[in-house]
C-alpha cells in the first residue's frame, strides 16, 4: 500500500492524526474508514495489517488516531464515546472534501461499536464489519470500574487500562451511557459482518452473538479462530482485511479501476521494509495478491514465493490453452491439471532454469487426443515466453 499521513480538525478544534493508505496502482475502487481499539491507535500493527488485505480488493482506507489517542491533540479524558463518533464524523467530512464519501466503515473492538453508531447516522456508509466488538458500550467500564467507583462528573482520576496509565474523569465514564448500542444495533438496517475470536480474552463471544441477533438480514458472522482479541499475529489480522475486502463486493459500489496505459505500469509490486519483512503487496487493474518467502529462509510465508507465481503463470496459462483447443475441437475434456516444478540444474557449465510441467487431463478422451492435448500445452504464451528470449528493461521513477 501507498501511505499519506493527514491532518484533520475536529469539532473541538483538535488535530486527528491520519493516514490513507491507497492500493499500489493509486486507483481506489472505492473507500472505507478504520475506527481503532480502545486505547490502541491508528499505527497499531493489526490496523495496518488489516489495510493491506482491504487495499489488495482495491479499497483506499483511511485509519486515524481518535482524540487524545496516537499522535492526535487533546487528552484522552477528551476521548469518550461521543468524541469518539464526533470523531467518526469529521473524518467522513474530509473524505467528502478531499476525496470521496466512503461506503464502508470497519471498526475494532470499541471502535467496532463507534462504527456501528456512525453508521445509523451517515447515508453514505453502506455496509459494517466489526471486529471483536462489544455488544453494549457499557462493557468498556468493566476494565477500570473498580478504580473510579465514586468518581464524581468534574473530577479526575489516573486508571490502568491494559497496562497503561491515563487519566479520565467521571463525564469520561458517563460518556458510554448515552448509548443504546443494542437498540441502534437493530434499527440500523445496513448489511454487517461481525468478526470475533471464540477465546477473546478481553470481549468475550457471546457479544458477538448478542450483535448478530440484534442486527437485521443481511448480516454475518465470522469466527477468528485461533486468534487474541488484539490479533497480534499478522497472519490473523491479514485474514480479517481479506474476508472484508471479499464480503464487502457484495455491498459497496466497487468502480472499475481506470484502463491502464499499456505504455505503463500493467502490475505494481511494493514491500515496505519498515513494516513488513518479504511479505510483498502485488496488484493489477483489478485484482491483488501476496507474495512472501517461506519461513526457512527468513519469510513469514504469508503467500507464494516470486518463483511459485512464475509457476503459476506456466500453470494458468498451460490449462486455459488446453480448454480452448479441446472446446474448438469438440472434445470431451471435463478437467485439466498442470503440475510445475521449478529447479536450477548446471547445464556445460552453466545454471540454467528448468521447469517440469506433468498434465492430468480428466473426460472422454482417448491417447491420440491427450497427446496432442500435450503438444498443445507446450504452445502456450507463458511457456513460449519462458522458452525464448526475454528482455528486461529496468528504469527509474
Amino acid at each position: 500500500m501507498k501511505t499519506t499521513a493527514l491532518k484533520i480538525d475536529n469539532q473541538k478544534g483538535n488535530d486527528l492524526q491520519a493516514f490513507i493508505d491507497f492500493p499500489n496502482n493509486q486507483q481506489p475502487k472505492q473507500y472505507a474508514i478504520f475506527a481503532h481499539c480502545f486505547t490502541c491507535n491508528s499505527q497499531f500493527n493489526a490496523a495496518r495489517s488489516i489495510v493491506q488485505g482491504l487495499n489488495r480488493a482495491g479499497i483506499a482506507v483511511l485509519r486515524f488516531d481518535f482524540t487524545g489517542l496516537g499522535k492526535s491533540t487533546g487528552e484522552f479524558s477528551e476521548s469518550h464515546f461521543e468524541a469518539n463518533i464526533d470523531d467518526i464524523l469529521a473524518v467522513n467530512n474530509y473524505m467528502k472534501e478531499h476525496y470521496q464519501l466512503p461506503e464502508l466503515i470497519i471498526g475494532h473492538s470499541l471502535g467496532g461499536a463507534a462504527a456501528i453508531v456512525a453508521a445509523s447516522s451517515l447515508d453514505n456508509i453502506k455496509a459494517v464489519a466489526t471486529i471483536g466488538t462489544p455488544s453494549d458500550i457499557g462493557h468498556t467500564t468493566k476494565h477500570f470500574a473498580d478504580q473510579i467507583s465514586h468518581l464524581g462528573t468534574d473530577e479526575k482520576a489516573e486508571v490502568t487500562i491494559g497496562g497503561r496509565s491515563f487519566v479520565i474523569t467521571g463525564r469520561f465514564v458517563e460518556g458510554f451511557k448515552q448509548h443504546n448500542l443494542p437498540e441502534i444495533t437493530k434499527k440500523l438496517r445496513k448489511p454487517i459482518l461481525i468478526l470475533h475470536a471464540p477465546f477473546d480474552e478481553i470481549v468475550g463471544i457471546e457479544n458477538a452473538h448478542e450483535i448478530y441477533q440484534n442486527a437485521m438480514h443481511p448480516k454475518s458472522f465470522v469466527s477468528l479462530d485461533g486468534a487474541n482479541h488484539l490479533l497480534s499475529n499478522k497472519a490473523d489480522s491479514l485474514y480479517v482485511g481479506e474476508v472484508i475486502g471479499i464480503w464487502a463486493k457484495r455491498y459497496i459500489n466497487l468502480k472499475e479501476s481506470p484502463k491502464n496505459d499499456p505504455e505503463q505500469h500493467q502490475v505494481v509490486g511494493h514491500l515496505n521494509l519498515i513494516e513488513d519483512n518479504f511479505t510483498t503487496s502485488i496488484h493489477s487493474q483489478n485484482h491483488g495478491l501476496i507474495a512472501d518467502e517461506p519461513l526457512d529462509v527468513g519469510g513469514d510465508n504469508l503467500g507464494m514465493s516470486p518463483y511459485e507465481l512464475v509457476s503459476a503463470g506456466l500453470a494458468a496459462c498451460t490449462v486455459m490453452t488446453v480448454k480452448l483447443y479441446a472446446e474448438r475441437k469438440k472434445w470431451n475434456l471435463q478437467e485439466a491439471f498442470a503440475y510445475i516444478s521449478h529447479k536450477k540444474e548446471t547445464v556445460d557449465n552453466k545454471k540454467i532454469d528448468v521447469f517440469t510441467k506433468t498434465l492430468q487431463f480428466i473426460g472422454d478422451l482417448d491417447d491420440q487426443q491427450k497427446e496432442r492435448l500435450r503438444q498443445i500445452a507446450g504452445k502456450c504464451p507463458v511457456h513460449r515466453t519462458l522458452e525464448g528470449e526475454v528482455q528486461i528493461e529496468t528504469t527509474l521513477i
